[in-house]
């Protein structure tokens, strides 16, 4: 009745070189779609610690939580589409809700609508955590939902004569796919580095995210507009609630025979027999099969989407200059979907011919196994890259200890002895290094001036060494204690000079600055800007110097400094906070092993596991596909909770370790595989009576295929249909 249904709900649609003229309105909709959620998500983790100001571990489980969500969501999709509305209507829906979802996370950036004080900060952060948790929420909805529809109502217009048209569609749907994904995480981190708003000008984060927000909606309004084009299938049930309420059957009624008066039966699955058809309980068994294969694929999963959360916030550590251009640290996640667009025609082309050759079996099972230890590897050289990074990274004090730092304003080179520490500085000139306590200290200059300190726990100060009337004190001043958001250099100024001091850099300012006194923090990008120093005289120096990333100075400017030709010379800096040194260009060997763990891993999964379960089942089959894509973001969430590793190189290495065990078990798992050849297990159930089925029930358990070539041939009318619904969707 269903086939009937769906060829009458078929017709020869309009077409262009023998393709329907509807998926045109399809791929376009894709490649909108894909650029939306990608640009979207590559500046996510930066907006939660930057705007919403989490920190880093924080901000790393609520983006694992929304991506999460994001592959839970399928699920919900599959069954409205098939039991309920249709794919087509289905598509429609949530894709509203997608875009209602993106323009709430676009609004929640805009930090003026709560800035009552015009000071740039917004004046009530709850209300766009709000905003922005309801928008990713409707996003997590829109995105999950549509994710097992789109591709399959692209198949839906093809006809059975269309085979061939029907592969080279799933090529460009995929190829879609990843034009989106690559020109959204270029395109959206530099709408973010411009600045816009209306009291303030800040990184834009309202265009970076409107931007997607506005694809969305012209991917919605592409898909209406092919309507009349499409062939629609009407909803005929959904085969996975079909198989979980097989499963569920069998359980209970085996639970309910467990008394050993009755007869066991070869496999548990037999129990669902006095209820469903036995065609039906074959199948069941051969996606169990498959399923139970999928139980260690999350922990692959797991390293894979740190891409866009820990290795992002790595990036913001390193140096990002490439010379011709400036890379920042959102774009490294570029280098994945451009190294998937080199990669899959080389091993498909070059590698795997040459592995043929080589007469090494190369199963489908050994190269997702290959996968997961190259992802494992990919972590062990993001631990390499991480031990090149801590010791250009500060210490900072913990909760318990206090930072000071000293700055001689006096003309003369002076003998110090803070606490347990002694030394001197020279005239107008700062010491480079912090010095730890833990509990007050004395503060001794020239054996003559004696000061008991006392600072706040857990905090970095500059105590400032000034003499008045031949009297030596102390002024102490609040250092920060991270590194400047966005790899950018927090400069300030002390104006040790006799009157006060005006002082911008672009189009930021400092403000007056009293004698004796320290300037706020201005966050200054990679370059030589020029700071413009004016007294009330109208005087001005242009002072300039080159900055790299992640720095902070504070620059000392003395009594005996004069305005005039060379002012300059005479203005002395102070090392807060060491520049970012080890370039970004580490993280490429990184990425190139997770790239090549994703080849191999992703689209191999999905063709060995569809060729070897019905092909009705395909659907339960993405499910559970992208449900160990949703597990693999909550490992990250237990183990970023429960492991409390201070070192972040560890942290790679325990999910490296974690993984490489894994993988010898999923090893050892696929090592008693045995290939199976779905159709003739299905073909044993055509045209046959009812005692016949029953008897050749029990050869399902039995009736494997060793010939994986065999195996093959079926599976290649689908290879690639199967690439393009792999996770990248």
């Amino acid at each position: 009745m269903a086939d009937k249904e769906k060829k009458k709900s078929q017709k020869r649609s309009a077409t262009v070189f023998g393709y329907p003229v509807s998926i045109f309105f399809i791929v376009v909709n894709e490649f909108c779609e894909r650029f939306s959620y990608y640009g979207m998500r590559a500046i996510l983790v930066l907006y939660f610690k930057n705007f919403l100001r989490w920190d880093e571990n924080l901000s790393t489980t609520i983006y694992h939580t929304f991506a999460a969500f994001c592959y839970l969501t399928p699920i919900l999709g599959a069954i409205i589409a098939d039991s309920w509305l249709g794919k087509f209507k289905t598509i429609i829906y949530l894709s509203v809700v997608y875009a209602v979802g993106q323009v709430t996370l676009a609004v929640s950036s805009i930090h003026d609508i709560t800035d009552g004080n015009k000071d740039g900060e917004p004046d009530t952060m709850a209300v766009h955590i709000a905003l922005s948790m309801v928008g990713l929420l409707l996003i997590a909805l829109g995105t999950g939902g549509i994710k097992p529809c789109v591709a399959a109502f692209g198949g839906d217009q093809f006809n059975e004569d269309q085979e061939k048209q029907r592969g080279t569609f799933f090529s460009i749907f995929y190829l879609s796919i990843n034009a989106g994904s690559l020109l959204s995480t270029i395109i959206t981190p530099i709408l973010k580095a411009q600045t816009c708003g209306i009291h303030t000008q800040q990184d834009c984060y309202p265009l970076a995210f409107g931007v997607p927000a506005a694809l969305m909606v012209v991917a919605l309004i592409v898909f209406i507009l092919g309507g009349r084009m499409y062939n629609k299938t009407a909803p005929s049930g959904n085969i996975l609630v079909k198989v979980c309420k097989c499963i569920f059957f069998a359980v209970k009624n085996r639970f309910q025979h467990r008394s050993s008066k009755y007869p066991k039966r070869e496999h548990w699955m037999d129990w669902a027999e006095e209820k469903y058809d036995k065609l039906l309980i074959a199948q069941v068994k051969m996606v169990l099969k498959v399923l139970f294969l999928y139980i260690p694929l999350p922990m692959f999963w797991a390293l894979f989407e740190q891409q866009g959360s820990r290795w992002t916030f790595q990036a913001t550590t390193m140096d990002g200059n490439f010379g011709l251009i400036i890379i920042q640290p959102e774009h490294m996640q570029t280098v994945n979907p451009i190294l998937i667009l080199i990669m899959v025609p080389v091993v498909d082309i070059i590698i795997y011919p040459l592995i043929a050759k080589c007469k090494i079996n190369f199963t489908p099972l050994r190269k997702i196994t290959v996968g997961m230890f190259l992802a494992a590897l990919a972590f062990v050289a993001a631990a390499l890259v991480q031990l090149q990074i801590d010791p250009t990274l500060p210490s900072f004090p913990s909760s318990t200890e206090q930072q000071a730092k000293f700055i001689n304003m006096v003309n003369r080179p002076i003998n110090v002895v803070a606490g347990n520490n002694n030394f001197t500085l020279r005239a107008f000139e700062g010491g480079q290094n912090y010095f730890t306590y833990t509990e007050p200290f004395n503060l001794t200059i020239d054996s003559v001036s004696n000061e008991a300190i006392n600072l706040t726990a857990g905090t970095r100060n500059t105590i400032v060494i000034v003499e008045e009337e031949s009297f030596m004190s102390s002024i102490r001043f609040n250092d920060i204690t991270e590194k400047p958001d966005k790899g950018a250099n927090a400069i300030r100024f002390f104006n040790g000079f006799r009157s006060t001091l005006n002082i911008k850099v672009g189009q930021e300012e400092y403000g007056n600055i009293t004698a004796n006194n320290m300037s706020i923090y201005v966050n200054v990008s990679h370059g030589i800007p020029e700071f413009i120093i004016e007294n009330i005289d109208g005087n001005t120096c242009i002072f300039s110097r080159n900055f790299s990333f992640g720095s902070s100075y504070t620059f000392i400017i003395p009594p005996i400094f004069a305005f005039g030709e060379n002012c300059e010379q005479h203005i002395k800096e102070v090392e807060d906070i060491k520049p970012n040194t080890f370039h970004m260009a580490w993280q490429i060997p990184q990425y190139f092993l997770m790239t090549s763990g994703e080849v191999v891993f992703s689209v191999t999964g999905l063709e060995f596991s569809y060729s070897q379960a019905p092909s009705n089942m395909k659907a339960v089959l993405q499910a559970g596909w992208l449900l160990s894509v949703a597990v693999g973001n909550i490992i990250v969430l237990i183990v970023a909770g429960v492991a409390t590793i201070p070192a972040q190189w560890a942290e790679y290495i325990l999910f490296a370790s974690l993984l490489v065990f894994v993988c010898i078990i999923f090893a050892i798992m696929a090592y008693f595989y045995t290939y199976i050849d779905p159709a003739s297990i299905e073909a044993l159930f055509v045209n046959l009576e009812p005692e016949d089925k029953k008897k050749n029930l029990e050869m399902t358990n039995t009736g494997m295929v060793e010939n994986h070539n065999e195996k093959r041939k079926i599976s290649d009318t689908r290879s690639n249909e199967d690439k393009s619904l792999q996770t990248n969707f």
